[in-house]
C-alpha cells in the first residue's frame, strides 16, 4: 500500500500562530513547576499506590546471595532478564512492586487503554515469540499478555519477586556486593544490580487545594477501581456509574482513551482540562493475515527503523512510510515536498525550517478537524491545541471529540486558573462555580521529569564510600554509554540518561539491556568481583554527549508546560535525558564495535 501525504492548509500565518502559541503557553505556566503536584507519601501512598488487581501474598523475608538483581519488571526489566538469559546468566531476580511482569501495562488497566503507536513496532520480541498483534493499536491487555508470554516462554517467572519494593540499595565494599533492603524485610546481596525502574511507574496527583478533604470516591487511572465503576480490564462495561456524577482531571494521552467510556456510562461527566491534546483520527484495522504471510525474517527491526526515520530525521529518498499514521505525517509530507523540489542540497538549518513549516500546517489541520466533529463552538475552541506537534504527546482516537456532543458530558476549561481552583467535601470549584460529584478520577500522569529519588521511590542509593547516586547526578548525568557510572561498581542503568533514543521506547531499552547483559556475562565468566566505569571513560563520554548534543532548548521553552519540558521550569529537564545527538543507529554502531573489540575498554575490571 502506498501511503500518500496528507492535505494540510497552505495559507497558514506562522508568525501569528507563533505568538498565539506563546500566549497559550504563558496562560498555563505555573511558577511552582513540578512542585504543583503531590508526592504519593503516607496516606496518599496507601490510597493511590496499592495494587487493586492482585493481593500481596504474605511471605517470610529472604536472605540470599545472587548474581544479578533487576529492579523492575516492565519493558526494561523483562528485556534485561531476556538478554541475561541469552548471555548465559541464570542466577537473577526481577524485583517489582507490581504483582506480575508488565510495568505500566500491569498498572494501567483503565477502560479504552490501547497502544498509542504502531504495535508491530512497539511490542518487543514478536518474531522471537512467534506472535503478531491482532491490530495496529492493540488493547492494553494484549500487551500485558505479551509480557506473560515472554516470561513463560523464556522461564523468567522462577526468579521473579513481586509485590516487593526496594527501599535501600547500598554497596558493601567488604562483600563486593549490593545489599538490597525491601518493604518485605529482605536482605538480598547481589553481585550486580540493573536499575530498570522505568519512566512511567509512579503516579502523581495535582496539588489541588482541599484535595484531602474531598469525601467522595477518588482514584488514579493507573489504579483503576473496577469494583467502583463496574466492568473489567478486558470488558470495560462501567455499568455501576449509571447514577454517578464523575469528574476526570486531565486531558492527556490517558484521558483521550478514557473519556469515551466515561461519557458513555456516567450520569454526568465533567472533563477538567488545563491543556488540550492534539487528537487525530485513529484508523485501527485488524491485522491482515495475507500481510502476515509476506513477512520475512527481521521484519520487525526493519519496521522499527522505518518508524524511527519517520519520527526523527525524515524518510530517505525512495523510502516508503510503512507506518502511515499521525506520528509520521510531518515526515511523509515533507518527503513528498522534497521530492517535488528535486531533493536539493540543504543545511540542517534549512531542513529544520521546512520541517517547522509543515509542523504548523499539520497542527492547523488538526485544529480545523475539531470544528467538523464538535457541535458546540465554545467547546470546540477550548479543545484546539495551540503548540508545536511534539510539545505534548500526540494522540489519536476514534471517538474522543464526538463524546463532547453528548448531553451528559461537559468540558471545563481550567486554564484561566492554571488548574482546578479547589476541592470541597462534595465536589470541585472551577471559575467560582461549585460542581458536586460522586467521584473524581485523576488522569494526571507520572513522575517522569521530577527528581530521580521521587521517580524511583528508592530512599537510598549509595555507591562506593557512601556516595549518593542522587547527589552524584545532582547537576546532570555522568555515565559511560548511558549504562554505568563511576563510583558505583557493578551497577547498570536502563534509563533515559546518556544513551540513545528510539521512537519505539522498548527498542531503546533493549539496546541498553543487550549491552549490559554482555558486560555482566563477560565479567562473570572472567570471575570478576567488580566492574566499574573509569573516571576517564566517563569524562570522555560526557564530553561526547555535550559535543554531539542537539540543542532543543528554545523548542522546549516555547512549548506548553508538561512533563515533556519539566512543566516549564527554568531548569529544563528533558524527559528523554541527554541522548546521543547523532542518533540511535549511530549509537548502536558504537556499542556493537565496542563489544566486538572484546576488551571492556573504559571499565575497570577487578578479579
Amino acid at each position: 500500500m502506498i501511503c500518500e501525504p496528507t492535505h494540510t492548509p497552505d495559507a497558514v500565518d506562522i508568525s501569528a500562530l507563533r505568538e498565539k502559541y506563546r500566549q497559550e503557553r504563558d496562560r498555563r505556566l505555573r511558577p511552582e513547576g513540578q512542585s504543583q503536584y503531590l508526592r504519593l507519601e503516607d496516606d496518599f501512598a496507601d490510597q493511590y499506590e496499592v495494587d487493586p488487581y492482585l493481593p500481596a501474598t504474605p511471605r517470610a523475608p529472604i536472605s540470599e546471595d545472587l548474581d544479578v538483581a533487576i529492579l523492575g519488571a516492565g519493558w526494561s526489566g523483562i528485556m534485561a532478564a531476556y538478554r541475561l538469559k541469552q548471555a548465559g546468566v541464570t542466577t537473577f531476580r526481577n524485583i517489582d512492586l507490581a504483582g506480575d511482569f508488565g510495568g505500566c501495562w500491569y498498572w494501567n488497566r483503565f477502560p479504552g487503554i490501547q497502544c498509542d503507536n504502531d504495535a508491530y513496532c512497539y511490542i518487543p520480541l514478536l518474531e522471537e515469540t512467534g506472535y503478531v498483534p491482532t491490530k495496529k493499536y492493540v488493547d492494553g491487555f494484549e500487551i500485558y499478555d505479551q509480557f506473560r508470554r515472554i516470561a513463560n516462554q523464556f522461564g523468567l517467572y522462577e526468579g521473579a519477586l513481586f509485590h516487593t519494593l526496594v527501599r535501600a540499595l547500598r554497596w558493601d565494599q567488604e562483600l563486593r556486593r549490593w545489599r538490597l533492603g525491601t518493604s518485605r524485610g529482605d536482605d538480598i546481596r547481589a553481585r550486580f544490580v540493573v536499575m530498570a525502574c522505568g519512566p512511567l511507574n509512579k503516579p502523581k496527583l495535582p496539588g489541588i487545594p482541599g484535595l484531602k478533604g474531598f469525601k467522595g470516591h477518588s482514584f488514579h487511572t493507573a489504579r483503576w477501581d473496577y469494583a467502583y465503576t463496574g466492568g473489567h480490564h478486558r470488558d470495560p462495561t462501567l455499568d455501576k456509574l449509571a447514577d454517578k456524577q464523575v469528574a476526570l482531571v486531565g486531558t492527556g494521552a490517558t484521558a483521550v482513551q478514557v473519556v469515551p467510556y466515561l461519557g458513555r456510562y456516567t450520569k454526568q461527566l465533567y472533563v477538567l482540562q488545563r491543556t488540550p491534546s492534539s487528537v487525530d483520527k485513529r484508523l485501527n484495522p485488524p491485522t491482515d493475515p495475507a500481510w502476515v504471510k509476506t513477512l520475512k525474517p527481521n521484519w520487525q527491526k526493519e519496521r522499527q527503523s522505518n518508524f524511527h526515520h519517520g519520527t526523527t530525521r525524515g524518510f530517505a529518498p525512495g523510502e516508503p512510510d510503512l507506518i502511515c499514521d499521525f506520528w509520521t505525517e510531518i515526515s511523509r509530507n515533507l518527503s513528498a515536498k522534497l521530492d517535488t523540489m528535486g531533493r536539493p542540497p540543504m543545511t540542517p538549518q534549512q531542513f529544520a525550517e521546512l520541517y517547522e513549516q509543515e509542523d504548523y500546517r499539520v497542527m492547523e489541520r488538526l485544529r480545523r478537524r475539531i470544528d467538523t466533529l464538535v457541535e458546540d463552538k465554545e467547546t470546540a475552541e477550548a479543545l484546539r491545541p495551540y503548540y508545536r506537534f511534539m510539545c505534548k504527546r500526540p494522540c489519536s482516537s476514534e471517538n474522543y471529540y464526538e463524546t463532547f456532543n453528548r448531553p451528559n458530558v461537559k468540558l471545563i476549561d481550567v486554564a484561566p486558573t492554571r488548574g482546578v481552583e479547589r476541592m470541597t467535601e462534595t465536589g470541585f470549584v472551577a471559575q467560582g462555580v461549585e460542581y458536586p460529584v460522586d467521584c473524581i478520577v485523576f488522569a494526571s500522569g507520572f513522575e517522569v521529569t521530577s527528581e530521580l529519588r521521587h521517580r524511583w521511590g528508592i530512599d537510598v542509593v549509595e555507591g562506593r564510600n557512601g556516595l549518593s547516586l542522587y547527589d552524584h547526578w545532582g547537576d546532570g548525568y555522568k555515565t559511560l554509554h548511558g549504562v554505568t557510572t563511576h563510583g558505583f561498581p557493578n551497577q547498570f542503568f536502563i534509563h533515559f540518561s546518556q544513551g540513545a533514543i528510539h521512537s519505539s521506547t522498548p527498542a531503546g531499552f533493549d539496546q541498553q539491556a543487550h549491552h549490559i547483559a554482555y558486560i555482566i556475562a563477560k565479567a562473570l565468566r572472567r570471575g570478576a568481583t567488580t566492574v566499574e566505569c573509569s573516571q576517564k571513560a566517563q569524562d570522555e563520554w560526557v564530553r561526547t554527549i555535550r559535543a554531539t548534543a542537539v540543542d532543543n532548548t528554545q523548542f522546549l521553552r516555547e512549548c506548553t508546560p508538561s512533563y515533556y519540558n519539566n512543566e516549564g521550569e527554568q531548569k529544563l529537564r528533558y524527559f528523554l535525558g541527554e541522548p546521543y545527538g547523532k542518533g540511535f543507529y549511530a549509537f548502536d554502531k558504537i556499542l556493537r564495535q565496542w563489544r566486538e573489540r572484546d576488551d571492556m575498554e573504559g571499565l575497570d575490571v577487578q578479579t
